[in-house]
This record gives C-alpha cells, sequence and structure tokens, in this order.
C-alpha cells in the first residue's frame, strides 16, 4: 500500500504542474514544475514519507525502463536527428564543458568551505 500511496503522491505533483502550466501559459514542462513542487515540499517538510520513500526507491531501481520511450523517440525521428547532427553534438559537447567546469567550482567551493570550518574547530 505504501508503494500506491507514493505514486499517487507524485502524479498528483505531475497533474498539479501539468495543470499550472497550461493555466497560466508558463514555458516550461508541467512535470517540472511538479517536481519544483515536490522538492520545494520536501524543503520544508523536511523529510519524504514511507510512501514516498517507497516509491522513489522502486522507480530509481527500474530506472533503465524509463528510457526505453526515449529510445524509442529517437528511432521515429533519426531522419531529423541526421539532419541537425552537428548543432546537436556542438550542444552536447558546450554543455558537457559547462557541467564540468560548474562542478569543478562548486567543488572548489565546497573544499575551501570544509577545510575553513576544520580549521575552524581545531
Amino acid at each position: 500500500m505504501n508503494f500506491l500511496n507514493g505514486i499517487t503522491i507524485l502524479l498528483v505533483y505531475q497533474l498539479v504542474g501539468e495543470v499550472t502550466v497550461r493555466l497560466l501559459g508558463l514555458p516550461v514542462p508541467g512535470p517540472v514544475l511538479g517536481m519544483v513542487m515536490l522538492f520545494l515540499t520536501l524543503v520544508i517538510r523536511g523529510r519524504a514519507g514511507t510512501s514516498l520513500d517507497t516509491a522513489s526507491s522502486s522507480l530509481l531501481s527500474h530506472l533503465s525502463l524509463l528510457f526505453v520511450p526515449a529510445g524509442v523517440g529517437m528511432m521515429v525521428h533519426f531522419d531529423r536527428i541526421a539532419d541537425e547532427w552537428l548543432s546537436i553534438g556542438i550542444a552536447l559537447v558546450v554543455s558537457t564543458i559547462v557541467t564540468m567546469i560548474a562542478t569543478a567550482g562548486i567543488m572548489v567551493l565546497i573544499g575551501k568551505r570544509v577545510k575553513k570550518g576544520a580549521a575552524d574547530d581545531a
């Protein structure tokens, strides 16, 4: 029953996000807005309930199945991907570089904070 309650919570947040996007005409996908709402709820509550934890763990253990629709979509639109391979490739390379730089910067900042905290404790 915990799994069913957790899935229901996730789907309700997705539905609320979708309805909000459609009503307000926001330029973001509804599930993304629903995920942000869920995140804010969890931050405010400070914890996830047992049912949400059970459902999310189950979904994560079967995460590879969630990539099947994306793979099918790539095969359906293979001609378009072949036509626009250069722009897709450039976007992938640039976004990877930006992500690596941001990650390195965050790690440096966190490392400095940890060293500063350790020095303050000593």
